[in-house]
């Protein structure tokens, strides 16, 4: 499933296609492109210039030049994909741009589980996760009494960590998932935070969040990557979570 770093990587493709003018949108599928009618999205987009490309956690969005603002959510296996004019659209493309240069930009989508919409509202999200400054995590993160793990997946707290993404960067700073919220030091608070912007930077620049270290070890009996304990296995917030009881406390 997409996580911050995979829908960064998608946002930066985004970026390969601001400056380009939209000629239509392929906007029939229903359920991708909900609530909006077949032709609505390409109504409303055709002959604007898509101006810039963004996102906040999951969530991505372009802007237009005076024109409304495009949404776009990869959900569970969606990816992005700028085709040149040459090439040929595939089965799975829920909904594309095609530009007035001939070229076309698809929600590329097996599951049929992402999204395509006008204006989208973001007001129930938290703050991007890649970006959220210190005292910010430290009152949205220590906050009350739940697991830690719990709290990171809480896309209202923080936007953008998923289940690997919230295991990989516990592991780095050495804190159980389980973890009360309510018992973590502004130290273990800080020393979260640098490792989940790490752990960000390192996914996103490697290709995903299954590139981390204790990811690859993520697995029934798998071993610590940093001391060799058989690491262990539980349900927390959830979601199916490892750990290593030696170095996460």
């Amino acid at each position: 499933m997409p996580e911050l770093p995979e829908a960064e990587r998608a946002r930066q493709t985004l970026e390969s296609a601001v400056g380009r003018r939209i000629a239509r949108a392929e906007d029939a599928d229903t359920y991708v492109c909900r609530p909006h009618a077949p032709g609505e999205i390409s109504a409303a987009l055709a002959g604007h210039e898509l101006t810039s490309a963004h996102r906040r956690g999951k969530f991505l969005w372009l802007q237009t030049d005076d024109g409304p603002t495009l949404g776009l959510h990869l959900g569970m296996a969606g990816r992005i994909v700028v085709d040149g004019a040459a090439q040929e659209p595939s089965r799975w493309d829920r909904f594309a741009l095609r530009f007035e240069d001939g070229t076309r930009l698809a929600l590329r989508d097996k599951r049929r589980l992402g999204r395509a919409v006008l204006n989208p509202d973001f007001g129930h999200v938290g703050p991007d996760a890649a970006g959220v400054a210190r005292d910010e995590f430290r009152r949205l993160i220590g906050r009350g009494h739940t697991a830690v793990k719990a709290r990171l997946l809480n896309q209202g707290a923080i936007a953008g960590v998923g289940n690997l993404l919230a295991d990989q960067a516990l592991w780095q700073a050495r804190i159980a998932p389980a973890r009360d919220t309510g018992d973590l030091s502004t130290e273990d608070l800080d020393r979260l935070r640098r490792e989940l912007r790490a752990a960000i930077r390192s996914a996103t620049r490697k290709g995903g969040v299954h590139t981390g270290r204790f990811i690859r070890a993520r697995r029934h009996e798998g071993i610590c990557p940093r001391d060799g304990h058989e690491l262990r296995r539980a349900t927390v917030g959830g979601r199916t979570t490892y750990w290593c009881p030696a170095c996460q406390r």
